[in-house]
This record gives structure tokens, C-alpha cells and sequence, in this order.
């Protein structure tokens, strides 16, 4: 009865912080609009990326009071708050976006997420995300593009388009290269990992050919919930969440990275090996994690 008790004031509390900090973006976005003057609009978009830590400060304070968390995350040392970043990440739950903002919303600027555009529907999330800049994707099929190819390219220009936004202000722009959540029944379709499923690299490529030359470096991010591995959101929001675990590793940008994906084949082989590399050592590092627990 307790943990649904804690579930019903969490969800209220989460909410109403959301609800807030949602409106309190939207009419940054709203004076973005009116003013005049580009300094203006600059401060107004570093007043909506403090809403947003906001958010994430609270967030974790509400879930702090409820959950007894021992916090286990490695590296990430030499981050700073001025610096461009492109993050990557496996994606387990809902709890990842919490996850993510409460580790590293003093480390790096504020993660700005790659979105499915069907969010932007989301009552207060999808309009405080628009106006926080945050891309929305359209994902066509390849049988979609196949009989209309005149969305080829569609997302690319997308990215291109959000990503000139953040060419003046330090960003972090956070790709899920899995492109959906991982859960045991999808994992079954496929034999390369045993925790993870297969990353995408065009995600990454978009967001790289758009602006590549700004990311000082490409964060690396591992998550686990060991002891919470099957809902990690829902434990979390009941006061059942026990450990996270975070491993970061800041990778260079360098030639195995810059390039042009889309045009020059050899270069797409070599991108994908690299990205490939990441994960089989992410999936290794997922390993050790899961049988300590199991241990």
C-alpha cells in the first residue's frame, strides 16, 4: 500500500513540476518570438535551457525523498558546461531522461533529446520540448520511402534546421542510436548483443554532418538498473528503484567519425564498424553488471 501511495504523489508531484516548468518555457518561447534583437532571444533561449534544469533539479530532489538509490557512475570527469556535445546512450525505460538530467545537468549544458514527432502532441511536454528546440523526427519505413521518395532526406534537413539553433549557444545534443526502447522480446530477434539491440548510426550521421565541427567531444553513456531491470520508471516513481548505474566515457571527434556518410561508401563502412565497436564493449560492460547482480 505504501509503494502505491508513493506512486500516486510521485506521479503528482512529477507532474506538476512538468506542468510548471513546461509553461514557464513555453512563454520564454512566446518573448523569442516577439524580441526584436538576436542578444535578446539569446537570453531568452538560456532562461528555457534554466527552466529545464529546473526540472531536472526537482525531479530529482522528489524522487531522492522516496528512493534510497545507491548511485554507482564512472567517468565523466572531464566535462564542462561550455563545451558541444553529441551523447549516446542505450535506452532501457522512461527513467533514462530522468536518469540523464539529474547526472549530468551540473556536468554538461542541458540535453536537448531527438524526439519521435508524435510527441509533440504531448499536452505541456511536446510544446516545452518545441520550444526548447529539440528536433522532431518523422521515421518513414524503407517501403514508405521506396513509393514516395520525396521524403528522402526529410529527417536530415531536420536535424540541420535545429541543429543551426545550437550553434550559438553550448548544446548537448543526446541521440538514442538504438532508435526504441530495449525490452527482452525485441532483443530476441536479433543474436550480435545480449543486453542491448542494434544501433543505428544514421541518427548520429545526421546529427554530425549538421554540426559536426562544434562537438568537442562524443559522450559515451552506459545505463543499468541491476536490480530493477524489468520497470525501471514504475519502481522508481513506487520508491523501489535500488541502483543505477552510469558509465560514461568521453570519446574524441576525429577522423573515425567526420566525414561524409551519405556519399562516401567507404567512410559509412568505417562509421558503422566504429559504432559497432562501442556497443559489443557496451554490451560486455552490461555483462559484468548484470552478473554481479545475479552473483
Amino acid at each position: 500500500m505504501l509503494a502505491y501511495l508513493l506512486l500516486i504523489i510521485n506521479i503528482f508531484l512529477v507532474l506538476l513540476n512538468t506542468v510548471f516548468c513546461s509553461v514557464m518555457i513555453c512563454l520564454t518561447a512566446v518573448i523569442k518570438l516577439v524580441l526584436p534583437f538576436k542578444a535578446l532571444k539569446f537570453y531568452a533561449t538560456k532562461l528555457a535551457n534554466v527552466m529545464m534544469w529546473l526540472w531536472a533539479t526537482l525531479n530529482l530532489k522528489i524522487l531522492s525523498l522516496s528512493n534510497h538509490v545507491e548511485w554507482d557512475i564512472q567517468g565523466g570527469d572531464s566535462l564542462h558546461k561550455d563545451g558541444w556535445y553529441l551523447m549516446i546512450s542505450n535506452h532501457i525505460s522512461w527513467a533514462d531522461i530522468v536518469v540523464l538530467c539529474s547526472v549530468f545537468k551540473d556536468k554538461i549544458p542541458m540535453p536537448k533529446f531527438f524526439l519521435k514527432y508524435q510527441l509533440l502532441y504531448v499536452p505541456f511536454i511536446g510544446m516545452s520540448c518545441w520550444a526548447l528546440d529539440m528536433p522532431f523526427m518523422r521515421r518513414y519505413s524503407r517501403g514508405y520511402l521506396i513509393r514516395h521518395p520525396e521524403k528522402r532526406g526529410q529527417d536530415l534537413e531536420t536535424t540541420r534546421r535545429s541543429c543551426t539553433k545550437f550553434k550559438h549557444i553550448p548544446t548537448t545534443v543526446v541521440n538514442y542510436v538504438e532508435g526504441t526502447r530495449f525490452t527482452t522480446e525485441k532483443q530476441k530477434h536479433q543474436t550480435e548483443y545480449n543486453y542491448l539491440l542494434p544501433p543505428k548510426s544514421g541518427g548520429i550521421a545526421y546529427t554530425l554532418a549538421a554540426m559536426g565541427e562544434l562537438f568537442e567531444n562524443v559522450v559515451d553513456v552506459t545505463l543499468a538498473y541491476p536490480e530493477n531491470q524489468e520497470t525501471p520508471f514504475k519502481d522508481m516513481l513506487m520508491g523501489k528503484m535500488e541502483r543505477i548505474v552510469v558509465h560514461i566515457d568521453v570519446l574524441p571527434v576525429d577522423e573515425r567519425v567526420r566525414g561524409d556518410y551519405f556519399n562516401d561508401k567507404p567512410y559509412k563502412r568505417q562509421f558503422q564498424k566504429w559504432l559497432a565497436n562501442i556497443w559489443a564493449q557496451k554490451d560486455q560492460r552490461l555483462k559484468v553488471v548484470y552478473q554481479r547482480t545475479d552473483d
